[in-house]
């Protein structure tokens, strides 16, 4: 595991995220960049870390495509162990796409430790792209032991607003959407939304959402 690309605000944080990317960018991609920024603004400390198959593609080595996701959990217990010895306070687990099912995931274990208050999922994976009619990933957000937030743009093709208002979430999940945003939560070109005020939406939503646990 590489070490933590912390972002941290000017005054005392409401909480720290350890915030993981997700399948296909690093954890310095310009969302996840732009994602810290706008954390840190909204009084969000962020720990940003890496899988080791994308932490490789770092040193040279093969562009492994990324584990099963349940493969991925002992990564990221292994991350918030390292995070719990850095950082005081209250913590939340979250990521980008499926850094966010992993962390849900995680949040469903039997070992989560107590300072750990919440889930932040930033464009949560509810099916392969395009494909709502296949069996939908719920089963994270349904065992999860913690609150979980997730961010979504409305026309994500993981999960699109319409489709997702088909389904019923537990009553601990709460979801915001971003204005016209893809999985990157970036709007059409037509949109008075902008990228960098939805991004700073979700940020200001998991600052109201960690304040409130």
């Amino acid at each position: 595991m590489t070490d933590f690309l912390w972002t941290r605000p000017d005054t005392d944080p409401l909480a720290t995220l350890l915030l993981a990317h997700g399948a296909g960018a690093p954890m310095d991609s310009t969302f996840m960049e732009k994602l810290a920024g706008a954390l840190a603004e909204n009084r969000i400390a962020s720990a940003r870390f890496e899988f080791a198959y994308m932490a490789g593609r770092r040193t040279g080595g093969p562009k492994k495509p990324p584990p099963k996701a349940d493969k991925l959990i002992g990564e990221f217990q292994t991350a918030l162990q390292k995070l719990m010895s850095e950082a005081e306070g209250p913590l939340l687990v979250g990521g980008k796409s499926m850094g966010g099912r992993v962390a849900a995931m995680l949040s469903g274990g039997g070992s989560l430790p107590s300072r750990v208050k919440g889930v932040g999922c930033f464009g949560y994976p509810f099916h392969p792209t395009g494909k709502p009619d296949v069996e939908w990933r719920l089963a994270p957000l349904q065992e999860a032991k913690r609150p979980v937030i997730i961010l979504q743009g409305d026309r994500d093709p993981f999960g699109n607003q319409s489709e997702i208002a088909e389904i019923t979430l537990p009553t601990s999940v709460t979801l915001t959407y971003l204005e016209d945003g893809n999985h990157d939560f970036g709007p059409r070109g037509k949109s008075p939304a902008t990228l960098d005020g939805n991004i700073n939406a979700a940020a200001q939503a998991v600052a109201e959402f960690a304040a409130a646990l």
